[in-house]
């Protein structure tokens, strides 16, 4: 869980990777949906931004892996996530932390292993044919019967 001062710390990704507040844009503005009165007055719908081509914690390696996987998530060098769950600024501080972490750890995480290509067995390839069989006896006997 953390703190209460959510915006003013280091954003740990993994043992690896910390990404400094100083590198995080937080943008606040008007929730959408229920909250009463507390909705209108209240600014709890954060948007948090990070600069992956700025950053200075990245290797050239792991920014281009960044480039590649997040692609289409990022608008200029730039990724963003936003959050309005819950009403409080706060949590949604802290669950937009929480998803640009997510974001950036599998965006670096490995690839999995590569599929092996197999060869059908003996009893699925009968399986397939007796099948085609099956469905060709049942067409050929929805022909109409042939004048000989």
């Amino acid at each position: 869980m953390l703190l209460c001062n959510a915006y003013l710390m280091d954003l740990e990704v993994s043992p690896t990777l910390t990404i400094p507040a100083s590198e995080l844009s937080w943008r606040f503005s008007r929730s959408s949906g229920p909250g009463g009165q507390h909705v209108n007055t209240s600014d709890s719908r954060v948007e948090l931004s990070w600069s992956v081509a700025d950053s200075t914690t990245l290797s050239d390696a792991q920014r281009q892996t960044l480039h590649t996987r997040l692609g289409r998530r990022l608008v200029g060098g730039t990724v963003t996530v936003t959050a309005s769950e819950r009403r409080s600024q706060l949590r949604n501080r802290e669950i937009a932390l929480s998803k640009l972490a997510d974001l950036v750890s599998a965006g670096l995480a490995p690839d999995g292993p590569s599929r092996r290509s197999t060869k059908p067995t003996r009893g699925s390839d009968r399986r397939r044919l007796a099948a085609k069989e099956q469905r060709s006896e049942t067409k050929r006997q929805r022909q109409r019967p042939s004048a000989e």
